[in-house]
């Protein structure tokens, strides 16, 4: 791939296009306002353009991380727009082109992003009939369109290219336009092709790691042993006789290598002898949940409250308590991150697999002390690519490296970058509490969260901070006290979190960051209170739910995993002991609701759990594309089936010692399961996200089945052979 030197100007100025914007903070921001190349565009405004042949840009600051993002765009345009959607091509992540519609996380890709550039579409499409009614001097509501040529009486008609005449003019979208109705959608609600997968099967498909710049060198970081070790002196003569070697580059406690090859880089990286203080700030693994547990609170927040719940648990016939436990996990992108940096006339440009990259240019500017206009960051599809991981960090590497050497840099992580040093999902603890009447029925609920403190925010880039630059400062671990709260009609709540002011490691947002960990306490304790009150576990469910669309969740994973009611765990003989066991829910409580079913095997002698089934109910409101959600839910148990049964971040006093495949394991392919699916479509609903819903039921589904074959409870992710053997009394 060649360097991307498109800008907004000269695309407009070469292909004459129609302009369709809106303000995402309506009043603070004017269709004059400029972007960083000092365009006369907002570049937070603009997301359509249409060339004088019709064809249709559209400009996406969500980015497509191997999710479909880019095929379901696609399909929303070219619907709206009555195109095929060969006529569509989407720019995505480019901060000098798309606006920044906020990072790609949190299933908001169509939900928010998608949304917002259809009613760009909606309004270009009204705009488009209007000045053809003009021109065709006939009345706009007896016009159609068909593959954009809008047609009239007679004969008439004019296409879309027609129309621009190679003018460029801004229009702001109407947030009122109407859509087209489901019953008048052709593309929209269909499973079509994903537009990557050709090139990806057949080896054609840039990705990040495949990306080149002319007369680019290699970088390779050299990484303290020691998390929080000092640089005390380098040995410089230890590399130099390493061919291609360019240079040694020290920036306080920042060490790299450049070289004229890759292997150069690595191989410099190896030889080079540097000297480091000692640092053993972590605590001991071993007694994690204590260190956890006797951290400093520095803010207590209640998620919900309803009636007195520490009363009800006082007067209750029969009280239950447990606490849950969630590993620390690392994100383990099978493809290590890279990226690539270049400084030319004052202005740092910077290619990444970022999924944040309006983030991370106001990142990388702060870092490296330039105003934010002269940085521009460039989405390329990472081989790798979920949660915020090491590809941010990646790009700061090769800005401080491309900025001392003064020719663009490409570092590429190796496996004990990725393992070692890309941000973790935080240790999580929960303590549950609950309360039942005489006959059964929940009276009390009480949910108390331990987790660090932070959201969403900037994660600290490792470069900044070892090279003493500016650099944000906190922790970001991600939206992690969502869906503490329950969405079950009991009379006497009380969720709260305990937020830390440290955890052992930077933490960010990992699949479902928070929801999955709340969710596997509440689910498992809602299971353990429903057998406690002699209850079938669905029955249980469903007996507190009043929410329409929730019910018929339930009832159709009944019918879809032929569901056999229990009030006690199977009784059962022989080596292998099955089980099935279920959760729910609404996620975050506003949006995407999903059931599921999972049937494990347990080998009796060995401890271990397989996966063999998993059923699952999904109703994420309008569907943009069958086939798009069936890979989202697919690759969602299959990834967290794989943190519930193995993935367990390992260190000592110093550093991770989780640092390949071995020690670090997931699931391989013959453990996969099976997975059957019951999606509800709902055309004339909004579209939810859906690539994050499901994997907030694993652990609580699998856990619950555990139960049901062997009257194990397991409460500590993740569920290991030990774990289950040593609870198996």
């Amino acid at each position: 791939m060649n360097q991307i030197t498109l800008s907004r100007r000269s695309l407009f100025k070469q292909t004459g296009a129609l302009v369709v914007s809106f303000s995402l903070l309506p009043g603070l921001l004017s269709a004059q306002s400029v972007n960083q190349r000092g365009v006369a565009l907002d570049e937070l405004d603009s997301f359509l353009a249409i060339d004088k042949n019709g064809n249709v840009t559209v400009f996406s600051g969500k980015v497509d991380l191997g999710t479909g993002l880019r095929t379901a765009l696609t399909q929303m345009i070219a619907d709206e727009l009555d195109l095929p959607m060969t006529r569509v091509s989407v720019i995505e992540g480019d901060t000098a082109l798309t606006p920044d519609q906020g990072p790609s996380y949190g299933s908001l890709g169509i939900q928010n992003g998608g949304v917002q550039i259809r009613l760009a579409a909606a309004t270009a499409r009204r705009a488009l009939l209007q000045q053809a009614a003009l021109v065709l001097k006939q009345p706009e509501d007896g016009l159609s369109i068909k593959d954009g040529v809008i047609h009239g009486k007679a004969g008439a008609m004019i296409s879309y290219g027609q129309i621009v005449g190679g003018k460029s003019f801004a229009l702001k979208v109407d947030t009122n336009a109407v859509i087209k109705p489901p019953a008048d959608r052709h593309l929209v609600g269909t499973s079509v092709k994903r537009l990557d997968i050709p090139a990806k099967v057949t080896g054609r498909f840039t990705y990040m790691q495949d990306f080149r710049l002319p007369g680019m060198l290699h970088g390779r970081v050299v990484r303290p042993p020691a998390i929080g070790a000092s640089l005390q002196s380098v040995d410089d003569s230890s590399v130099a006789g390493i061919p291609g070697l360019v240079k040694v580059v020290r920036i306080g406690n920042f060490l790299g290598v450049v070289a004229t090859s890759e292997w150069g880089a690595i191989q410099a990286s190896k030889a080079l002898k540097a000297s480091w203080s000692e640092w053993q700030g972590l605590p001991e693994q071993a007694k994690l949940w204590e260190y956890v547990r006797n951290s400093k609170v520095i803010k207590e927040e209640s998620t919900s409250q309803t009636g007195d719940a520490a009363a009800a648990l006082g007067s209750a016939a029969s009280k239950l308590a447990a606490t849950y436990q969630f590993a620390i996990h690392t994100h383990g992108s099978i493809g290590p991150s890279c990226a690539v940096a270049e400084f030319k006339d004052g202005v740092l440009t910077s290619w990444s697999a970022s999924q944040a990259t309006h983030n991370l240019r106001k990142q990388l500017a702060k870092m490296t002390e330039l105003d934010v206009a002269n940085v521009r960051c460039v989405y390329i599809d990472g081989s790798g690519c979920y949660g915020r991981n090491g590809h941010e960090d990646a790009a700061a590497d090769a800005a401080l490296l491309a900025r001392d050497v003064g020719k663009p840099v490409r570092v590429q992580w190796m496996r004990e970058d990725e393992h070692g040093w890309d941000p973790k999902g935080p240790p999580t603890l929960i303590d549950m509490e609950g309360g039942l009447d005489a006959s059964g029925k929940p009276v009390a609920w009480r949910g108390t969260f331990i987790i660090p403190s932070g959201g969403a925010g900037f994660v600290p880039l490792v470069a900044a901070g070892l090279s003493g630059l500016p650099v944000d400062s906190g922790d970001s671990p991600g939206g992690i006290q969502q869906d503490s709260a329950i969405p079950y009609a009991i009379p006497n709540v009380h969720t709260i979190l305990h937020r830390l002011d440290h955890t052992p490691f930077r933490p960010s947002w990992i699949r479902s960051p928070g929801r999955m960990q709340n969710t596997f306490a509440n689910e498992s304790f809602l299971d353990e209170m429903a057998f406690a009150a002699g209850q079938d576990p669905l029955d249980f469910r469903r007996s507190l739910l009043s929410d329409p669309r929730g019910l018929e969740i339930l009832d159709r994973l009944e019918h879809l995993a032929n569901w056999q009611k229990r009030t006690a765990p199977a009784a059962q003989e022989g080596k292998v002991l099955r089980g099935s066991g279920m959760a729910y829910v609404k996620y975050e409580l506003v949006r995407t609701y999903v059931g599921a079913v999972a049937e494990v095997e347990v080998d009796r002698a060995s401890g271990q759990i397989t996966v063999t089934k998993f059923f699952v109910t999904h109703d994420c409101g309008q569907i943009i594309n069958p086939d798009g959600i069936r890979n989202q839910i697919e690759g969602n148990i299959i990834q967290t089936v794989s943190r519930t049964l193995m993935e367990e971040l390992t260190f000592d006093r110093s550093h991770v010692t989780s640092l390949d495949w071995e020690s670090y394991p997931i699931l391989r392919f013959p453990a996969v399961p099976d997975v059957v699916m019951d999606l509800i479509d709902r055309p004339g609903e909004k579209p939810w996200g859906a690539g994050e819903p499901t994997a907030a039921i694993v652990p609580a589904a699998i856990g619950n089945a555990v139960f049901h074959a062997t009257g194990v409870r397991l409460r500590s992710v993740p569920f290991t052979p030990a774990k289950l053997k040593a609870a198996w009394v």
